[in-house]
């Protein structure tokens, strides 16, 4: 008897890392890939805040611990998957760590640059690639997503650095998809579009706001259970066959109009 589909997505007992994970986008992933059966291993360089995460997840009934991350620093890096791996060696990276510096292109500055591409750009390359060494070692393969956004393939004022990282990521996924298929590791990218966060909530619901949702043919904002469909085919043998994606999830902002 043929298994049931629903039965591919299904994530018991694997190990997922997930980066980024003290707010957000990462805090939201940790907890719906919990939900679903995961061991989850959160990552960042704010311990207080991954505790939170960490109490939320075991108090619903979840498997959780918490492991200080720079992804910007390579012995950060190397230190967070040797102690991941007392635990296992991740079957599942969710690359999310991501930062932004918001001001006009001739007032950023040098620091800006390097802050932003060496979290989202550096950071993602030095985590999937230490994340992929353990993955071949073990020899079961896994699964890597880096989280990009839908400012890698289209851009807006006020974040040059952001949109070149995070087309860098959908280019570096690329790379990594190539190189880590005959290992049996898949690597794709997540493309949110505009997502309600606590962080940007008051500014979509501000006449800017407005304005900025207007231009979305769907006229909605994302929310974060938007994300979990895609993520979870991504992360389980649901996707097996997928390597070198990159998804948008925009309401189809990406392919609006000019």
């Amino acid at each position: 008897m043929e298994s049931n589909v629903m039965d591919r997505f299904g994530l018991q007992d694997k190990l997922v890392l997930v980066t980024g994970a003290s707010s957000g986008l990462g805090t939201h992933f940790a907890q719906m890939l919990a939900a679903q059966g995961a061991k989850i291993a959160v990552a960042a360089r704010r311990a207080d805040k991954l505790q939170d995460v960490v109490d939320r997840i075991t108090a619903a009934g979840g498997q959780a611990r918490a492991f200080a991350l720079d992804v910007t620093d390579a012995a950060s890096v190397r230190a967070c998957l040797e102690a991941v791996g007392e635990w296992g060696v991740p079957d599942v990276l969710v690359n999310n760590a991501g930062v932004t510096v918001t001001r006009p292109l001739l007032e950023q500055s040098e620091a800006d640059y390097d802050q932003v591409l060496d979290t989202n750009l550096k950071g993602c390359w030095l985590v999937a690639t230490e994340a992929a060494r353990r993955m071949v070692a073990a020899g079961n393969g896994g699964a890597i997503i880096n989280v990009a956004s839908i400012l890698g393939e289209r851009v807006a004022g006020g974040v040059a650095p952001y949109a070149i990282s995070k087309a860098g990521v959908i280019q570096a996924t690329k790379a990594m998809a190539l190189e880590l298929a005959r290992h049996r590791i898949r690597v794709n990218a997540l493309l949110p579009g505009y997502v309600v966060t606590d962080l940007n909530r008051d500014f979509l619901r501000s006449e800017a706001g407005d304005k900025l949702r207007s231009r979305i043919p769907s006229r909605r904002f994302g929310e974060l259970d938007d994300l979990d469909g895609p993520l979870l085919l991504l992360a389980s043998d649901a996707g097996a066959a997928m390597s070198g994606a990159a998804i948008a999830v925009d309401g189809a902002h990406l392919v609006s109009s000019l």
